[in-house]
């Protein structure tokens, strides 16, 4: 065994060595529908004035404070009165403090979700050294709660994540479903609601916070078209988001994210304006995928949409071959051949549908 080699094995940790990094697709020139992406951008005359913001940022210094930020994302995107945020690089980092903050040092924590779920919450669990318990869905992707409440009677999650709608289903759960499992966890579990795609659902559950003292709902600015800018942000009960500040790394936000988010959120009725036209998209894109023969299409309050077909992998190396990403989930249990697409613009939805429709062919 070389030096390197033996270095690796005795200081990174066995399950850190057999895990794999996550990928992120880099195609120039590729339709790219694979990431759940706003396409649009803001207007240009919009674009010149950040610029000129974004030109007198103090790149010299560190970030002051981020208490105009957070109090311009407390009045703009509904949080509760006498609530504030905790602000994140993306959402990832938000999940992976409060995987570091509930791990403990007496024993073997668990992060609980309904599966399949977005990657990133096994993820940070198995980097926090707790244990990751997935609880499938039923075959309409809906919750089994039997299943979902023995689970949090014998495990005692200190965590459990609900996305809402779910990634990569796009479905929304039963909100009394998940009301009865947030009262479930009682006072030894955190209940944690993952809006990322609440611009998408129009539905929330931030204006219910002051009803669970152990929930945290957390949302990001990157669906809502700032997916550049990386800006997650999530709320608690004040004590409980005290905790988590505590594991927060300093000037964790950049100064030119926080000047883009300010910005931002001043021109917040063109972001949302944009969200209704993908919305539009999304329910055009569905009648014509439904029309295709052999593809089900899943119901979807997210940005992107569900689809099964007759052999995910084979489509999807045509697609591929055609410049096309989308993201094959044919190998996640329950998703047998399916893939998942973002809603585009009218004029890459139909590409892409060219696209498919030829992949589809014998």
């Amino acid at each position: 065994m070389s030096f390197i080699d033996q270095l690796i094995s005795n200081t990174i940790r066995a399950d850190v060595r057999a895990a794999s990094s996550y990928k992120v697709a880099d195609r120039p020139g590729f339709l790219k529908l694979d990431a759940m992406e706003n396409p649009y951008q803001l207007p240009a005359p919009l674009r010149a004035e950040l610029a000129t913001r974004l030109a007198k940022a103090e790149l010299n210094r560190y970030p002051a404070s981020y208490e105009a930020l957070k109090q311009a994302v407390c009045a703009k995107l509904g949080v509760p009165p006498d609530y504030g945020v905790i602000l994140g690089n993306g959402s990832d980092e938000l999940i992976s403090l409060i995987a570091t903050a509930t791990a403990r040092q007496d024993r073997r924590a668990v992060i609980l979700a309904p599966t399949p779920a977005f990657v990133m919450y096994q993820r940070s669990a198995q980097f926090a050294g707790m244990d990751f318990i997935g609880v499938p869905l039923n075959s309409d992707f809906t919750l089994d709660m039997p299943a979902m409440l023995a689970a949090i009677a014998l495990h005692k999650p200190s965590v459990l994540f609900l996305a809402y709608p779910n990634n990569p289903t796009g479905n929304l759960y039963d909100a009394a479903d998940m009301a009865e499992l947030i009262d479930a966890l009682g006072d030894t579990g955190i209940a944690v609601v993952d809006e990322a795609y609440e611009p998408f659902a129009r539905t929330s559950f931030m204006a219910h916070l002051p009803e669970f003292d152990n929930l945290v709902v957390m949302r990001t600015l990157s669906k809502l078209g700032l997916a550049g800018i990386r800006l997650g942000y999530m709320s608690a009960a004040p004590a409980l988001l005290a905790e988590f500040e505590k594991v927060r790394p300093p000037y964790n936000i950049n100064v030119l994210t926080m000047i883009a988010a300010e910005f931002a959120l001043e021109h917040l009725d063109v972001l949302e304006a944009q969200a209704v036209k993908i919305n539009a998209a999304r329910t055009e894109l569905a009648a014509e995928l439904a029309l295709l023969p052999g593809v089900e299409v899943f119901p979807s309050a997210a940005n992107f949409l569900l689809f099964r077909v007759k052999n995910a992998d084979d489509t999807c190396e045509k697609l591929l071959a055609a410049k096309v990403l989308v993201k094959n989930l044919g190998k996640m249990g329950p998703l047998a051949h399916c893939i998942r697409v973002t809603v585009s613009t009218p004029e890459e939805n139909s590409a892409f549908l060219t696209a498919l429709r030829a992949a589809l062919k014998p």
